[in-house]
């Protein structure tokens, strides 16, 4: 070993004489180790981002003086709220004139703010008070024993509260009642649901497929109950699932394939309504350990659904059907046996707008459009709308387009300024009254009834919302410091939809402590 580092070393030295370059081994060369801190990646990476990204403005309300102090403050919110598209205008109610407009002649989508059109036209068609009638009628004579020798027809008339909360929450229950006391003990035909009062198409053009899954877009039909929504109840029995239907709709056929896991408390089950035969299908399984579970169901042939709802209540009163529950409509020919009469529009319009209720909207709309002989459809409400705008309101007729009444649809498209005109005209006529009473108040009511709180606009705004995946929207009334009344539209199009909200609040309560002279209006 010594003989073997002797003859290394000398073979160094040689090459060392030679003036070629050596390199000592490398556990001769180690140096120490540097000392490094090193940044975590998320922490540098976030570090990074927040030296990329420059603080967004932050957005506040006002307390202008002024028109020029009044336009430069909403023009700052616009800025701060960017990353979108805006369209805003601000108009005196007393004289008319334009305080503020930003792209207010630009078309957009309204959102939920087209409920504004949809009461407007109809309260204007029909008159406060009007009330919509469901009928039940007979297509046979009644013979001497109470029976019956043709159909019983329950026909609707686009009352969106039937088998809801309220008076109408039993409205089937009642009218079956009064079948009864008419003397009818049998029928020997069918039940007949006949919603030929309005198109046949269920689903209005535009509806996102995503959307119809909700309980926010319902089915269409001008017969229709609980809002064409129910619930299915599955509970396990033994080693049997019961399966049963919520709500009225006890008659509906249901073919159940649920099973029972033993020892599971878990439940994986599919409920869906099928449009051909009328059947609610249930599948899947629940745990014998499981408690009852509720599935919520699309209803997506309405006038099916209530007529067997209504067949059921004739049973319990009494009153024995010999034929099937189905969709029909009466002949000419068909006698009246007794009728439900809705609420007065006025009260229809509020829960309309105060909840931002799409049913209500769909179904009023449509019945703005009806006529003797005609049905109520999308298309001629909507043609209705742009000539009630035109003629009454000048608004032009290519200022506003409405696939629906609701606002859900993709379609829909109007300008902030015949927002603002449709409320400015509102208060010059008979329903005026209803209508601005029909709108949420800010930190109070309705879907405003969150907003704006502590504010000068509570209390004091009144206006309809509007909000969807790519919308949101404002449009109503503000009463200033100077007590001067002011109508706005503010409508968003864009994904920044949190901050475009603060924006419109803002710009509200800017407009609430608005002064054209001073703090005191002098």
């Amino acid at each position: 070993m010594r003989l073997v580092v002797l003859l290394r070393a000398i073979v160094l030295l040689a090459l060392g004489g030679l003036g070629t370059p050596t390199e000592l081994p490398a556990q001769t060369a180690k140096k120490p180790a540097a000392v490094t801190r090193r940044t975590p990646a998320r922490s540098t990476s976030r570090s990074a981002r927040s030296r990329r990204r420059p603080a967004r403005p932050t957005i506040r309300a006002g307390k202008p003086v002024g028109v020029d102090s009044l336009v430069a403050h909403l023009g700052r919110v616009l800025r701060a709220a960017a990353n979108g598209r805006w369209g805003a205008i601000v108009v005196s109610a007393a004289t008319g004139d334009t305080l503020f407009a930003r792209d207010a002649d630009g078309s957009f989508l309204p959102a939920s703010t087209m409920k504004l059109y949809t009461a407007a036209v109809a309260l204007d068609r029909f008159g406060p008070l009007h009330q919509f009638q469901t009928e039940v009628l007979r297509n046979g004579p009644i013979l001497v024993d109470g029976t019956i020798d043709g159909d019983l027809i329950l026909r609707g008339a686009g009352d969106p509260t039937l088998g809801r909360d309220g008076p109408a929450a039993n409205a089937i229950d009642a009218l079956a009642a009064q079948v009864a006391d008419a003397g009818i003990r049998v029928v020997r035909g069918d039940v007949l649901g006949d919603a030929s009062a309005f198109e046949a198409r269920r689903v209005p053009e535009g509806w996102k497929p995503a959307n119809l899954r909700t309980r926010f877009a319902p089915r269409v039909s001008a017969l229709s109950l609980a809002s064409n929504m129910t619930s299915v109840v599955v509970r396990p029995s033994g080693r049997q699932a019961v399966v049963s239907l919520g709500g009225q709709q006890e008659g509906v056929p249901i073919r159940s394939s649920v099973s029972v896991r033993q020892g599971s408390r878990s439940a994986a089950i599919r409920v869906r309504h099928d449009t051909l035969t009328g059947r609610v299908n249930v599948s899947g399984w629940i745990g014998s350990r499981s408690r009852a579970r509720s599935y919520r169901l699309m209803i997506e042939t309405p006038e099916t659904f209530a007529a067997a709802a209504f067949r059921t209540a004739l049973e319990r009163r009494g009153v024995e059907v010999l034929g099937e529950s189905k969709a029909g409509a009466a002949p000419l020919t068909a006698q009246p046996v007794t009728a439900w009469a809705s609420q007065p529009l006025e009260r229809l319009v509020s829960q309309m707008n105060e909840d931002s209720d799409n049913h209500f909207a769909e179904l009023i709309f449509r019945n703005a459009a009806r006529d003797w002989g005609t049905v109520g459809s999308a298309a001629r409400a909507d043609a209705t709308l742009r000539e009630f705008l035109s003629a009454q309101v000048g608004v032009p007729r290519g200022a506003v387009s409405a696939s629906d009444g609701s606002g859900l649809s993709t379609l829909d498209r109007v300008t902030p300024r015949s927002m603002v005109q449709l409320l400015a005209y509102a208060p010059r006529t008979p329903w005026g009254e209803s209508f601005r009473n029909s709108l949420p108040i800010a930190g109070r009511t309705g879907t405003l009834a969150s907003r704006m709180r502590g504010t000068a606009a509570q209390d004091n705004v009144r206006a309809k919302t509007g909000t969807t995946g790519s919308v949101i929207s404002l449009g109503g009334y503000v009463t200033t410091r100077d007590r001067e009344e002011l109508v706005f539209s503010f409508i968003y199009n864009g994904t920044s939809l949190t901050r475009a909200r603060v924006a419109i609040d803002a710009m509200s309560v800017t407009l609430a402590n608005f002064s054209r002279a001073g703090a005191d209006g002098n």
